[in-house]
């Protein structure tokens, strides 16, 4: 009978890190104050607080359930593991081994928890997407990562929801902002902030000759509350109204009600046109703006301290975080972690996991 004594031991030393990062002490204690706020009689009477404590509820709960489930888990193999030992009963390591494989892998993924302890991690992300160097491939080069994050999200259970998109000359895209919704979403996307550079074969090329393109993706933490971090002054805001068109129709609603919104100030513009009424977009833009101008005052409180300027890089040659390659081999690399992957087309549907995953441990490491 193999002895899985030791494994069993290195699981129980992983929940119990477990036990600390996800703070389930905590969550034991603060449960009944949230399930007592989300069953109080007026909780709707203001729909931002409830969403706020019905969210917590539900993670809180979810954090729970997980752990207990672990372990639960590690106590069932344990106990099978002794039975098997005192009984010299051979034909029950294979189900013991698979047992305990399914457990490391929930426990490893369950670790990336560990990674994400940013001020905003845990929030949702407001993200844009710019064409860069390249041209039309650009522009097609940008809505192909749009409907690359919109895969990602809809594989993770994230709702995801295009505010803007501005068509390319020709094909594509120029720009979009989208909002991804669900938990530690920010925190995820911190992997896929900068330059992502493609090369493949032009459908654009009459010679079908090899091109080069690059489109860069932002992404800041949304709040659900505009006042969170940022305090606007309607006197410093320029509101116009217009009608969606273009590649509105493939990616958000065509009506007359879109907003854009310009704060004066800082130049930044934002635009919503996908709900269904002006006040709607309106709401909307100014949440957007708030991400904005919050990530705005973070950036240069930043660079103040640290001297530096930024960390603004065009979207073009030498700039690349994230090369993805369709010719005259397959792969995607990461330079910054080194990671590289062979299928291409899973990464480009969404698969975007072990990228982000690698990212996370090489940030903690550097």
């Amino acid at each position: 009978m193999p002895d899985f004594t030791g494994d069993l031991a290195l699981l129980r030393s992983k929940l119990e890190e477990a036990r600390r990062y996800l703070h389930i002490d905590d969550l034991i204690a603060r449960r009944p104050e949230l399930e007592n706020a989300a069953a109080a009689p007026g909780l709707w009477d203001d729909p931002d607080r409830a969403r706020k404590v019905t969210r917590d509820l539900s993670e809180l709960l979810e954090d729970l359930e997980l752990f207990a489930g672990l372990e639960s888990s590690l106590e069932d193999a344990d106990t099978l593991h002794q039975l098997a030992t005192e009984e010299g009963d051979e034909s029950l390591a294979p189900e013991i081994a698979q047992m305990l494989d399914t457990l490391v892998a929930k426990v490893d993924d369950l670790e990336l928890r560990s990674l994400l302890g940013g001020e905003h991690d845990d929030s949702d992300a407001v993200c844009e997407l710019h064409s860069g160097a390249g041209g039309t491939d650009a522009q097609d080069w940008a809505e192909m990562l749009l409907g690359m994050y919109q895969g990602w999200a809809e594989r993770r259970g994230f709702e995801f929801k295009v505010d803007s998109v501005s068509e390319g000359q020709g094909a594509g895209i120029s720009s979009a902002e989208f909002t991804i919704s669900g938990r530690n979403v920010f925190g995820l996307l911190q992997s896929e902030r900068g330059v992502h550079r493609l090369v493949r074969i032009s459908p654009f090329d009459s010679d079908a000759r090899r091109h080069t393109a690059f489109a860069q993706f932002k992404v800041v933490p949304f709040f659900d509350d505009v006042s969170d971090e940022v305090e606007i002054d309607d006197k410093d805001l320029r509101i116009d109204t217009f009608r969606s068109s273009g590649a509105g129709g493939q990616h958000v609603n065509v009506t007359d009600s879109a907003v854009r919104i310009t704060h004066l100030p800082t130049g930044i513009v934002v635009s919503c046109q996908n709900e269904r009424s002006q006040h709607q977009n309106k709401d909307r833009a100014m949440q957007i703006l708030a991400a904005r101008l919050a990530a705005l005052k973070r950036a240069e409180r930043e660079a103040e301290l640290a001297g530096l300027a930024g960390d603004y890089m065009k979207a073009e040659w030498g700039s690349q975080i994230r090369s993805y390659v369709l010719h005259p081999y397959q792969q995607v690399k990461d330079d910054r972690t080194g990671v590289t992957i062979g299928n291409v087309e899973a990464v480009l549907a969404g698969d975007l996991d072990m990228l982000i995953e690698a990212y996370l441990r090489w940030r903690r490491m550097s």
